[in-house]
């Protein structure tokens, strides 16, 4: 089996389907539950230039190096390393200053920016909760691919921690959107009218944004 394939059997699957996760660049061969595999990865071989046509249009691999920037609330952020610094990173203006060795650095940058996104999301869900007078029992954050936010019928909310990367309104419109399940869970026209009144504006150009430019989010940090 190709192993840069992942393959994929899905009970309602009626043909086999290929693509290509603009997430993270795995191929993914669905196939029919009782589809033949040589014949499906036989297939997917056939389809290969069309693969590396794919990959060639995903986003750009944005690691964190000494030297390179990352997107952060709408602003371009530049890494300035020098190991002589404490090893928190520390954020003055656009730029953000890190220390430590070189070693483990995307670490810490990482680290950080996760300790980031759980502050400022668990401050702005405690202000639409208090809004829409509601109660959250805890607020987490993960690397969810799929989705950029959840909320259970316990109370409990995460996030992806990548919002951070986005701007600002297309962050709180998904706050707005996970804390109005806290009164619908569903996505009826009564749900989003919550939202909106939440978020006290159209909340659709926050979702075209996570559509166009939400991919990207998932190359930050990355090196291939």
């Amino acid at each position: 089996m190709n192993p840069e394939i992942e393959v994929v059997r899905h009970a309602r699957a009626r043909r086999m389907r290929l693509a290509v996760d603009p997430r993270d660049g795995h191929v993914r061969l669905t196939l029919p539950p009782r589809a033949s595999l040589k014949k499906g990865l036989a297939w997917a071989a056939e389809l290969q230039p069309w693969i590396s046509a794919q990959r060639a249009t995903l986003p750009e691999s944005r690691p964190f190096a000494p030297g390179a920037s990352f997107p952060l609330a709408g602003r371009e952020i530049d890494i300035v390393w020098d190991d002589g610094r404490p090893r928190t990173p520390r954020l003055d203006g656009d730029t953000l200053f890190c220390g430590g060795p070189r070693e483990g650095l995307e670490r810490r940058i990482e680290r950080w920016l996760r300790g980031e996104a759980l502050r400022l999301l668990s401050d702005e869900t405690a202000e639409y909760a208090e809004r829409a007078g509601v109660t959250i029992a805890k607020v987490g954050i993960g690397d969810a691919r799929g989705r950029w936010g959840s909320c259970a019928a316990s109370g409990v909310i995460r996030y992806s921690w990548r919002l951070i990367l986005a701007p600002a309104f297309v962050r709180r419109a998904t706050v707005a959107h996970e804390v109005a399940h806290r009164v619908h869970m569903n996505h009826s026209p009564a749900f989003h009218r919550l939202v909106a009144l939440l978020y006290e504006d159209d909340p659709a150009p926050a979702r075209a944004w996570l559509r166009s430019h939400g991919s990207a989010l998932h190359w930050v940090g990355r090196y291939s």
